[in-house]
């Protein structure tokens, strides 16, 4: 008999949460592989498998037994363990009884801070069937599932019910009760085409009796891959191309146990409905997946996944479409209403729905908006009177029909709305822009009134909600403030507009004053908020995190600025004598520091007496206009190159200079040297802070 073997285990339950899923999967793995490891139980790695009504487990080569484990207990010293006649004394016998042996089994160990008894032995190695029912409770203790459900008449708790258990080791069932059922072999099929059980030889029986008998694809991303090849075959012969949304079709995978796309139909007169509306009910409630054509237009068809292989397809394709019908109908209507007043009639509806009971209705929020963004469009060159304008309808559409069926659509239908009242073009799209980025990764407002209604929402919001003392702590942010300061991040650096954060959130706080005096209090605690969400940010793209201290500490809040300065500290380090200029530097700092009173006297060139500091400071005053030119140009990596110039007049001065001298003149006038020297460091970045190497 080999000393290893396959494992499986299946859980077997009513339809576990589709988007749960495949976070369940690899929970379970995770836990379960490090119960494994915990006990020492030897395998060759584990595949983890989910379907609708089961999670499952294969771990390759699974040791029948962990290995015998040597173990060794510390006892008293030798002087302690006996007394003035040699008797053992009560600290011995009590440390053999609870080794349960007799004191002669005990070893003396010599070491340098005497001898002392020990006792010495090999414990067996626990045995797979020992360790696999307490690691298996373990793993499924530790599952992410906040609400468990009782049923039947047990005490036990699960996500779902559970119906059935197996666990095979080799071809051995592995004895263990959960959930008060007892593991064995019988898996059971899909709930229509194979409803009764499977039995399973081995581990390697699992997925090809499931799927050639049981009708039940159990990998997760097996499964996952042939739907997406469904859809695509089945879109090609329609002309079109299907949205395949990737959190939609892992919500369908964890859907169904045997997929089988089916194409259906609607009346091309839906199209008259906004293609985000249709396309939205279709994904969001009916689960399909939307067709369209080459030019991205939506086409009269949808590809829904049956989770059973009908014998009669067109029967499920009919029920599908007819379920449909009723929705686009419902949207038609809204559609057609909404467009029987113009968008901006719903401004004074905004006075009955509240933003913040503080921070007033959406009307009072509408007027400081537009207010802000007024100011930063400005800023940005922008023009004034159509920003004006698009703040004034930024919150109408959500008193419209359509959004109050589809909330996901706002400002995506205030732009439809604004466009067919025939506002502006740059109006109307700023309707939509503004709430983008919507989501990590989304695409950026592209106007720059866009810009100006996006940064002055968010600014609003962030001083507001921080006013009233509802900043984010901890991972509770129910204003979504972070991801609010990261568009703010998103757009002022990538969208290249060089407004200072610090004053912009002055604005805003200077907007909220009749609501909440106390605003601008806040104001610096606003600004090292977004700060902090730069910072990620940075990290993010490879920014090191001494560069990005470096620069900070320069107490900047132009963004492009910093962007700037980290990009030219980041290339001045790559220099061959920056790691020596920035050692010499922080040697200028340490004696700097320690300085009971700062530097006022200035460096006097008559004093200058050694050859090194005299060329030191022509070095200086060689290199000081160059700075200042470069950085009065912001020319970030000019102003840093320069500084090269100083590496070898630095490293001579110390070898050569003695900086405290006897004579308090010399001194002072060294010290002065040093803090003109200082300063040149300073213009872009605190390179003390960067770290060495």
């Amino acid at each position: 008999m080999t000393d290893r073997a396959d494992f499986l285990f299946e859980l077997g339950t009513e339809e576990l949460p589709p988007k749960a899923l495949p976070l369940l999967a690899d929970a379970l793995k995770t836990s379960f592989l490090a119960a494994l490891d915990s006990a020492g139980l030897q395998h060759a790695g584990c595949e983890s498998y989910a379907a609708p009504r089961r999670l499952s487990l294969i771990v390759r080569e699974l040791a029948f037994q962990a290995p015998n484990r040597s173990i060794e207990r510390k006892g008293p010293a030798l002087a302690a363990a006996y007394d003035a006649n040699g008797q053992p004394t009560r600290a011995l016998e009590g440390f053999a009884k609870s080794c349960g042996v007799p004191i002669d089994a005990l070893t003396r160990v010599e070491t340098d801070k005497g001898t002392w008894l020990s006792y010495r032995a090999t414990e067996p190695g626990q045995t797979a069937a020992e360790i696999l029912p307490v690691a298996l409770t373990r793993a499924l203790d530790e599952l992410p599932t906040p609400k468990r459900m009782r049923w039947g008449s047990r005490d036990a708790e699960f996500i779902r019910p559970v119906h059935w258990l197996v666990a095979l080791h080799g071809t051995a069932i592995v004895p263990m009760t959960l959930f008060g059922l007892a593991a064995g072999r019988h898996t059971v099929g899909h709930r229509f085409h194979h409803p009764g059980s499977i039995e399973l030889g081995s581990p390697a029986d699992y997925l090809p009796r499931l799927a050639n008998t049981g009708f039940v694809l159990a990998d997760f991303a097996a499964r996952r891959d042939k739907i997406r090849g469904q859809i695509e075959a089945t879109a090609a012969p329609l002309g079109g191309r299907a949205v395949i949304d990737d959190a939609l079709l892992d919500e369908v995978t964890a859907l169904v146990e045997w997929p089988v796309a089916v194409a259906g139909q609607f009346e091309a007169s839906f199209l008259a409905v906004p293609h985000e509306a249709l396309i939205s009910t279709m994904q969001g409630n009916q689960k399909y997946f939307p067709l369209v054509d080459a030019d991205g237009q939506l086409l009269p068809w949808f590809i829904t996944i049956a989770n059973i292989d009908s014998k009669n397809p067109a029967a499920v394709r009919a029920g599908n479409e007819r379920v449909i019908r009723p929705r686009f109908a419902d949207a038609l209507f809204f559609w057609n209403e909404d467009r029987k007043r113009p968008l901006d009639s719903h401004l004074e509806a905004l006075k009955s729905v509240i933003f913040q009971q503080r921070l007033g209705s959406l009307f009072d929020k509408t007027l400081r908006i537009e207010r802000l963004a007024a100011q930063i469009a400005e800023a940005l060159d922008a023009d004034v009177p159509q920003t004006r304008r698009a703040a004034r309808l930024c919150k109408c559409d959500l008193q419209s029909k359509m959004v109050g069926e589809f909330p996901e659509l706002q400002g995506i239908m205030g732009r439809y709305l604004a466009t067919h009242d025939g506002e502006h073009p740059e109006i109307a799209q700023a309707q939509d822009d503004y709430y983008k980025p919507r989501r990590a990764g989304d695409a950026l407002p592209s106007s720059a009134i866009a810009q100006a209604l996006a940064l002055a929402d968010r600014l609003d919001t962030l001083v507001g909600i921080f006013a009233i003392g509802q900043a984010p702590t901890g991972a509770k942010d129910p204003f979504a403030l972070r991801r609010a300061a990261l568009g703010v991040v998103r757009i002022l650096v990538e969208r290249q507009r060089p407004l200072d954060l610090r004053q912009l959130i002055e604005q805003a706080a200077s907007g909220l004053h009749a609501e909440l005096p106390e605003a601008s209090q806040h104001i610096p605690a606003v600004c090292e908020f977004i700060l902090e969400r730069y910072y990620r940010y940075c990290l993010e793209r490879g920014v090191r995190a001494d560069v990005f201290n470096a620069v900070a500490a320069t107490g900047c809040t132009r963004l492009t600025t910093l962007d700037r300065r980290i990009q030219a500290v980041t290339d001045f380090l790559a220099l061959p004598d920056a790691e020596a200029l920035t050692a010499g530097n922080k040697r200028i700092h340490n004696i700097l520091k320690k300085l009971e009173t700062p530097i006022t006297t200035a460096v006097s060139a008559g004093q200058l007496v050694e050859p090194a500091e005299q060329a030191l400071w022509a070095a200086i005053n060689q290199t000081a206009p160059q700075i200042e030119a470069a950085l009065g140009e912001e020319d970030e990596p000019r102003a840093l190159s320069a500084l090269a110039a100083l590496r070898a007049p630095i490293d001579q001065f110390f070898d050569q200079v003695m900086v405290m001298a006897e004579d308090a003149a010399l001194r002072r006038n060294r010290l002065a040297l040093l803090g003109q020297t200082a300063s040149l460091f300073n213009g872009v970045a605190d390179l003390t802070l960067i770290n060495p190497g």
